[in-house]
Protein backbone atom coordinates (compact mmCIF):
# COMPACT_ATOMS: atom_id res chain seq x y z
CA UNK A 1 0.00 0.00 0.00
CA UNK A 2 1.39 3.22 -1.11
CA UNK A 3 0.99 6.79 0.52
CA UNK A 4 0.45 9.90 -1.30
CA UNK A 5 0.65 13.42 0.43
CA UNK A 6 1.76 14.36 4.22
CA UNK A 7 -1.87 13.92 4.74
CA UNK A 8 -2.02 10.41 4.29
CA UNK A 9 0.98 9.19 5.76
CA UNK A 10 0.12 11.59 9.36
CA UNK A 11 -3.58 9.71 9.14
CA UNK A 12 -1.36 6.18 8.85
CA UNK A 13 1.18 6.81 11.39
CA UNK A 14 -1.59 7.69 13.39
CA UNK A 15 -3.46 5.06 13.04
CA UNK A 16 -1.02 2.42 13.88
CA UNK A 17 0.89 4.68 17.22
CA UNK A 18 3.67 6.00 15.44
CA UNK A 19 5.17 9.08 14.38
CA UNK A 20 6.34 11.07 11.23
CA UNK A 21 9.87 11.02 12.25
CA UNK A 22 9.73 7.18 13.35
CA UNK A 23 8.13 6.59 9.45
CA UNK A 24 11.01 8.46 7.94
CA UNK A 25 13.47 7.16 9.68
CA UNK A 26 12.65 3.44 9.24
CA UNK A 27 12.34 4.60 5.35
CA UNK A 28 15.92 5.82 5.75
CA UNK A 29 17.51 2.87 7.30
CA UNK A 30 18.53 0.84 4.41
CA UNK A 31 20.75 4.06 3.30
CA UNK A 32 21.95 4.34 6.30
CA UNK A 33 23.27 1.22 6.37
CA UNK A 34 24.66 0.71 3.54
CA UNK A 35 26.89 4.18 3.89
CA UNK A 36 27.99 3.36 7.77
CA UNK A 37 29.41 -0.07 6.30
CA UNK A 38 31.02 1.73 3.59
CA UNK A 39 32.78 4.27 6.09
CA UNK A 40 33.48 1.56 8.10
CA UNK A 41 34.87 -0.34 5.08
CA UNK A 42 37.16 3.10 3.88
CA UNK A 43 38.49 3.63 8.15
CA UNK A 44 39.52 -0.52 7.97
CA UNK A 45 41.49 0.49 4.95
CA UNK A 46 43.24 3.17 6.42
CA UNK A 47 43.62 1.15 9.80
CA UNK A 48 45.21 -2.06 8.18
CA UNK A 49 48.30 0.63 7.51
CA UNK A 50 47.59 3.23 10.53
CA UNK A 51 45.81 0.86 13.42
CA UNK A 52 46.05 3.80 15.60
CA UNK A 53 45.21 6.52 13.57
CA UNK A 54 42.56 8.82 15.22
CA UNK A 55 39.00 10.51 14.12
CA UNK A 56 40.64 13.62 13.34
CA UNK A 57 43.48 12.43 10.87
CA UNK A 58 41.01 9.63 9.53
CA UNK A 59 38.08 12.48 8.71
CA UNK A 60 40.41 14.72 7.01
CA UNK A 61 41.73 11.53 4.93
CA UNK A 62 38.75 10.47 3.47
CA UNK A 63 37.10 13.66 2.87
CA UNK A 64 37.59 13.14 -1.16
CA UNK A 65 36.19 9.31 -0.52
CA UNK A 66 33.46 10.56 1.06
CA UNK A 67 32.71 13.03 -1.66
CA UNK A 68 33.18 10.42 -4.66
CA UNK A 69 31.17 8.56 -3.07
CA UNK A 70 28.13 11.54 -2.00
CA UNK A 71 28.16 10.40 1.51
CA UNK A 72 27.43 13.15 3.78
CA UNK A 73 29.29 12.94 7.18
CA UNK A 74 30.58 15.46 9.51
CA UNK A 75 33.75 14.52 11.56
CA UNK A 76 31.12 14.32 14.83
CA UNK A 77 29.19 11.82 12.66
CA UNK A 78 32.13 10.18 12.14
CA UNK A 79 33.17 9.70 15.66
CA UNK A 80 29.81 8.66 17.03
CA UNK A 81 29.52 6.09 13.85
CA UNK A 82 33.52 4.97 15.12
CA UNK A 83 32.23 5.07 18.95
CA UNK A 84 29.12 2.94 17.83
CA UNK A 85 31.10 0.10 16.08
CA UNK A 86 33.65 0.04 19.18
CA UNK A 87 36.45 1.91 16.85
CA UNK A 88 37.71 4.24 19.04
CA UNK A 89 41.13 4.44 20.04
CA UNK A 90 42.22 4.20 23.90
CA UNK A 91 45.45 5.74 24.94
CA UNK A 92 47.09 4.69 28.40
CA UNK A 93 48.21 7.46 30.30
CA UNK A 94 51.18 6.52 31.29
CA UNK A 95 54.49 7.29 30.22
CA UNK A 96 58.31 6.03 30.26
CA UNK A 97 61.12 8.30 32.01
CA UNK A 98 64.47 7.74 29.85
CA UNK A 99 66.11 11.44 30.89
CA UNK A 100 69.61 11.06 33.26
CA UNK A 101 70.84 14.34 33.81
CA UNK A 102 71.87 14.28 37.30
CA UNK A 103 75.87 14.42 36.24
CA UNK A 104 79.10 16.05 35.45
CA UNK A 105 79.23 17.30 32.09
CA UNK A 106 78.53 20.41 30.82
CA UNK A 107 74.66 21.75 30.66
CA UNK A 108 73.74 24.42 27.31
CA UNK A 109 70.77 26.85 27.47
CA UNK A 110 67.88 26.79 25.22
CA UNK A 111 68.59 28.45 22.20
CA UNK A 112 65.01 28.11 20.80
CA UNK A 113 62.54 29.74 22.94
CA UNK A 114 60.47 31.95 20.75
CA UNK A 115 62.21 31.03 17.65
CA UNK A 116 59.96 30.60 14.24
CA UNK A 117 60.95 27.67 12.00
CA UNK A 118 59.84 28.46 8.38
CA UNK A 119 62.42 25.77 6.60
CA UNK A 120 63.59 22.08 6.96
CA UNK A 121 67.20 21.78 8.15
CA UNK A 122 67.13 24.36 10.56
CA UNK A 123 65.98 22.54 14.31
CA UNK A 124 66.27 19.31 15.05
CA UNK A 125 64.63 18.02 18.31
CA UNK A 126 66.11 14.43 19.63
CA UNK A 127 64.85 12.62 22.42
CA UNK A 128 64.81 8.58 23.71
CA UNK A 129 62.29 5.89 24.27
CA UNK A 130 62.10 3.02 25.38
CA UNK A 131 60.30 -0.12 23.47
CA UNK A 132 59.13 -3.07 25.68
CA UNK A 133 60.54 -6.46 25.24
CA UNK A 134 59.42 -9.62 26.66
CA UNK A 135 63.35 -9.95 28.18
CA UNK A 136 63.57 -6.04 29.30
CA UNK A 137 63.60 -2.74 27.06
CA UNK A 138 65.52 -1.71 24.06
CA UNK A 139 65.77 2.35 23.75
CA UNK A 140 64.76 4.53 20.46
CA UNK A 141 66.81 7.19 20.06
CA UNK A 142 65.10 9.77 17.26
CA UNK A 143 65.89 12.82 15.44
CA UNK A 144 63.06 15.24 14.17
CA UNK A 145 63.41 17.95 12.23
CA UNK A 146 60.84 20.75 13.88
CA UNK A 147 60.03 22.22 10.19
CA UNK A 148 58.31 19.22 8.64
CA UNK A 149 58.13 16.68 11.42
CA UNK A 150 60.03 14.03 9.38
CA UNK A 151 62.14 11.27 11.60
CA UNK A 152 65.87 12.21 9.94
CA UNK A 153 67.41 9.67 12.23
CA UNK A 154 66.80 7.02 14.76
CA UNK A 155 68.27 4.06 16.19
CA UNK A 156 67.32 1.15 18.55
CA UNK A 157 69.98 0.09 20.97
CA UNK A 158 70.24 -2.27 23.51
CA UNK A 159 71.41 0.38 26.34
CA UNK A 160 70.60 3.54 27.60
CA UNK A 161 74.58 4.40 26.19
CA UNK A 162 75.38 7.46 23.70
CA UNK A 163 75.83 4.91 21.12
CA UNK A 164 72.34 4.76 20.38
CA UNK A 165 72.02 8.63 20.35
CA UNK A 166 74.95 9.16 18.08
CA UNK A 167 74.05 6.83 15.64
CA UNK A 168 70.78 8.51 15.07
CA UNK A 169 72.59 11.78 14.80
CA UNK A 170 75.14 10.04 12.57
CA UNK A 171 71.92 9.13 10.35
CA UNK A 172 70.73 12.45 10.49
CA UNK A 173 73.78 14.04 9.26
CA UNK A 174 73.04 12.27 6.03
CA UNK A 175 69.63 14.61 5.47
CA UNK A 176 70.51 16.55 2.47
CA UNK A 177 67.72 19.32 3.78
CA UNK A 178 70.55 21.06 6.30
CA UNK A 179 71.36 24.78 6.79
CA UNK A 180 74.40 26.67 8.40
CA UNK A 181 72.69 27.39 11.27
CA UNK A 182 71.44 24.06 12.38
CA UNK A 183 70.71 23.72 16.33
CA UNK A 184 70.17 20.62 18.24
CA UNK A 185 67.28 20.68 20.81
CA UNK A 186 67.61 17.98 23.54
CA UNK A 187 67.03 17.66 27.18
CA UNK A 188 69.93 17.47 29.47
CA UNK A 189 70.05 13.69 29.44
CA UNK A 190 73.48 12.86 29.73
CA UNK A 191 73.82 11.01 26.37
CA UNK A 192 73.23 14.46 24.74
CA UNK A 193 76.04 16.21 27.22
CA UNK A 194 78.36 13.38 27.16
CA UNK A 195 81.96 14.23 25.51
CA UNK A 196 81.17 11.94 22.61
CA UNK A 197 78.45 13.22 21.75
CA UNK A 198 79.32 16.54 21.98
CA UNK A 199 82.70 15.83 19.45
CA UNK A 200 80.31 14.55 16.97
CA UNK A 201 77.75 17.74 17.19
CA UNK A 202 80.99 20.05 16.94
CA UNK A 203 82.44 18.00 13.86
CA UNK A 204 79.10 18.60 12.82
CA UNK A 205 79.02 22.22 13.06
CA UNK A 206 75.57 22.52 14.62
CA UNK A 207 74.93 24.34 17.61
CA UNK A 208 73.37 22.62 20.79
CA UNK A 209 70.14 23.87 22.52
CA UNK A 210 68.96 22.00 25.60
CA UNK A 211 65.38 22.23 27.77
CA UNK A 212 66.03 24.23 31.19
CA UNK A 213 64.05 23.66 34.06
CA UNK A 214 63.28 20.21 33.29
CA UNK A 215 59.90 20.77 31.80
CA UNK A 216 59.03 18.63 28.82
CA UNK A 217 56.99 21.29 26.92
CA UNK A 218 60.77 22.75 26.10
CA UNK A 219 60.83 19.89 23.99
CA UNK A 220 57.41 19.02 22.94
CA UNK A 221 58.00 17.98 19.69
CA UNK A 222 60.09 15.77 20.54
CA UNK A 223 57.88 14.11 23.16
CA UNK A 224 54.79 14.52 20.64
CA UNK A 225 56.76 12.08 18.37
CA UNK A 226 57.24 9.51 20.72
CA UNK A 227 53.70 9.10 21.45
CA UNK A 228 52.66 9.30 17.84
CA UNK A 229 54.96 6.20 17.58
CA UNK A 230 54.16 4.59 20.23
CA UNK A 231 50.14 4.94 20.37
CA UNK A 232 49.45 5.51 16.48
CA UNK A 233 52.44 3.17 15.42
CA UNK A 234 52.00 0.06 17.99
CA UNK A 235 55.56 0.99 18.98
CA UNK A 236 53.89 0.37 22.90
CA UNK A 237 53.58 -3.47 22.78
CA UNK A 238 55.55 -5.91 24.25
CA UNK A 239 58.14 -7.41 21.40
CA UNK A 240 59.02 -10.65 22.23
CA UNK A 241 62.96 -10.42 20.85
CA UNK A 242 65.05 -6.80 19.90
CA UNK A 243 64.86 -8.24 16.63
CA UNK A 244 60.85 -8.15 16.50
CA UNK A 245 61.25 -4.58 17.77
CA UNK A 246 63.66 -3.24 15.55
CA UNK A 247 61.29 -4.69 12.82
CA UNK A 248 58.78 -2.68 14.41
CA UNK A 249 60.44 0.31 14.60
CA UNK A 250 62.16 0.09 11.37
CA UNK A 251 57.91 0.01 9.72
CA UNK A 252 56.47 2.15 11.95
CA UNK A 253 59.39 5.00 11.07
CA UNK A 254 58.62 4.40 7.12
CA UNK A 255 54.78 4.51 7.72
CA UNK A 256 55.11 7.61 10.29
CA UNK A 257 57.09 9.83 7.61
CA UNK A 258 55.40 8.32 4.21
CA UNK A 259 51.64 7.87 5.31
CA UNK A 260 50.84 9.39 8.55
CA UNK A 261 49.62 13.49 7.82
CA UNK A 262 50.26 16.43 10.54
CA UNK A 263 48.19 19.02 11.64
CA UNK A 264 51.12 20.97 12.28
CA UNK A 265 52.28 20.79 8.63
CA UNK A 266 49.69 21.74 6.55
CA UNK A 267 48.27 18.56 6.63
CA UNK A 268 50.63 16.84 5.28
CA UNK A 269 53.07 14.20 5.56
CA UNK A 270 56.83 14.76 6.73
CA UNK A 271 58.23 13.42 3.58
CA UNK A 272 55.97 16.09 1.72
CA UNK A 273 56.60 18.54 4.19
CA UNK A 274 60.09 18.15 4.22
CA UNK A 275 59.86 19.43 0.65
CA UNK A 276 58.62 22.78 1.70
CA UNK A 277 59.40 26.19 2.52
CA UNK A 278 58.18 28.90 4.25
CA UNK A 279 54.96 29.30 7.02
CA UNK A 280 52.51 26.01 6.69
CA UNK A 281 49.37 26.12 7.71
CA UNK A 282 48.26 24.54 11.23
CA UNK A 283 44.66 23.28 12.38
CA UNK A 284 44.63 23.35 15.56
CA UNK A 285 44.73 26.25 18.37
CA UNK A 286 47.35 26.98 20.98
CA UNK A 287 47.00 25.59 24.52
CA UNK A 288 48.75 27.71 27.33
CA UNK A 289 50.35 24.94 29.87
CA UNK A 290 51.56 25.84 33.76
CA UNK A 291 54.57 24.17 34.79
CA UNK A 292 55.32 22.71 38.00
CA UNK A 293 57.83 25.74 39.18
CA UNK A 294 56.85 28.31 41.90
CA UNK A 295 56.30 31.42 39.06
CA UNK A 296 53.86 29.16 37.47
CA UNK A 297 54.78 30.36 33.95
CA UNK A 298 52.53 29.64 31.20
CA UNK A 299 54.54 27.61 28.75
CA UNK A 300 52.80 27.46 25.03
CA UNK A 301 52.78 23.86 23.35
CA UNK A 302 54.62 24.50 19.51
Amino acid sequence: MQLYGSFSISYYCRLFGKSRQAWYEQKAQPAMHMRDALVVRLVTEIREQLPYCGVDKLYHMLKEDFTAHGIKLGRDGLYRLMGSYGMLIRHRRRKPYCTMSNHHYRKYPNLIREKVINNPGVLWVSDITYIRQASGFSYLSIVTDAYSRKIVGYKLHPTLHSEGAIDALLMAAKDLKRTSGLIHHSDRGIQYCCNEYVRVIDYLHIQLSMTESGDPYENAIAERINGILKYEHGLKETFPSFEKAKSAVDDAVTKYNSIRIHDSCGRLTPIMAHERNGTLKKYWRKKNYKTSNKENKPVVVP
